[in-house]
């Protein structure tokens, strides 16, 4: 019988783990080469993690939500074998002696999505002699999960180990709290490495934030009049970002302290301009970079964000995509958003945040007027960038959106 490992792919370098998040397929099932076997998640991505041949899924190593090295063995594929007709429980195997690689726990009885349990509710399940059958799950598909364990093991001691704790048993005073159902969920990866860098940020940088408001008319008026040529031209529409790209670009060209960073005692100076672009996505917050933005026409723009748009809402957003950047742009106003105070990415100095555009009331050589308008946000490092920079690189954005013409005349 020929048998080949599958094995966990090669990790960013500034990745250490994975976690497998669903196996697609089971024990005995026949799969084609390159066709997707697991979904593994990091603290960046997630990979799909193809079958390296044809062949029949032999053994499970590694259950669903097992934390995984690069090149670890997670599965032994059956190269010779016919798939089997009748279907195969699925229960993970016990993984290879190892000082370092951690032992998954098979979920028992994985006859159904609602029977499964996650590793650490199965784990729980075994030392306390409780089967699936025996605990509501109130997982994803019905899954049992750690706290639908504890709250079982929880259960008045009258009920039979081989019971499902029943609503009559709950004592009179919680009767009614049945109907207030609470779930607890590990972080994933992705929010886990959000929440920690949020956190760095705040600690390791002292942010301070300026602010001014924005008259949109002048380029809802260029859009407006050139948005049917651009996209019978370039195959994209013409959106706002790729102003908002343009203008940022334009004001880091003139103040670069906010288009730097900070390396220990050191300021280091960017002499390109890669613009991150806070995209959201089904996993949460993620911001690929343009690179080398100051060197991308309109189209270009429009098009690379419409493409990580598409990616971050499949999850193909690859690690070299939303590693580095030097400034980053996050548009709330996307979702409504009127006024914030965005969180530097690090390493980079400041973030600029977008918010709705809405008419108001403004004046105007001593007139009242409508206008449309935007206020825009920028939070910055305080240890490097003083408030004169922040400011006049802020009002420099202003000035561009204001006028187009100086993007072109490079005013």
């Amino acid at each position: 019988m020929a048998q080949i490992e599958v094995v966990v792919p090669q990790l960013s370098e500034s990745v250490a783990e994975a976690t497998l998040l669903q196996w697609h397929k089971k024990v005995g099932e026949k799969v084609t080469r390159d066709e997707n076997l697991i979904d593994v998640e990091t603290d960046k991505v997630v990979l799909e993690l193809p079958a390296p041949a044809d062949g029949v899924i032999a053994q499970i190593i590694a259950a669903d939500g097992a934390t995984v090295v690069a090149g670890q063995v997670i599965a032994i594929l059956d190269t010779d074998a016919a798939a089997q007709v009748e279907p195969v429980e699925v229960k993970a195997a016990p993984a290879p002696q190892s000082t370092n690689e951690p032992t998954p726990v098979a979920a028992p009885e994985l006859a159904s999505k609602g029977d499964v349990a996650m590793p650490a509710a199965a784990k729980l399940l075994a030392d306390n002699n409780l089967s699936t059958s025996q605990v509501t799950g109130t997982g994803r598909d019905g899954r049992v999960t750690k706290g639908d364990v504890l709250g079982a093991l929880s259960a008045p001691a009258a009920a039979p180990a081989a019971a499902k704790p029943a609503l009559a048993q709950v004592p009179a005073a919680t009767a009614g709290l049945e109907s207030r159902p609470e779930q607890r969920v590990p972080m994933s990866r992705l929010r886990a490495r959000v929440a920690e860098r949020l956190i760095q940020s705040q600690s390791t940088n002292a942010i301070l934030t300026t602010f001014n408001e924005i008259n949109m008319q002048p380029v809802i008026d260029l859009r407006n009049k050139y948005k049917d040529r651009f996209e019978k031209e370039h195959g994209v529409k013409l959106g706002f970002m790729s102003f908002f790209v343009k203008a940022v670009v334009h004001a880091l060209k003139k103040y670069p302290i906010v288009n730097a960073s900070v390396d220990g005692n050191d300021i280091v100076y960017h002499g390109y301009f890669d613009i991150g672009v806070a995209v959201g996505s089904p996993r949460g917050l993620v911001v690929p970079i343009l690179r080398d933005a100051d060197q991308m026409s309109i189209a270009d723009i429009e098009k690379k964000i419409g493409e990580f748009g598409q990616k971050a809402k499949d999850g193909k957003l690859s690690i070299e995509e939303m590693t580095g950047g030097t400034f980053t742009v996050s548009n709330g106003g996307t979702f409504g958003s009127m006024l914030s105070t965005p969180i530097i990415n690090p390493p980079q100095s400041a973030i600029l945040g977008i918010h709705a555009t809405k008419e108001r009331a403004v004046v105007e050589n001593g007139q009242v007027v409508v206008r449309p308008m935007n206020y825009f946000a920028l939070s910055y490092d305080h240890r490097i960038i003083d408030g004169r920079e922040a400011v006049l690189s802020l009002v420099a954005i202003k000035e561009a959106l204001e006028d187009p013409a100086r993007l072109l005349l490079d005013l």
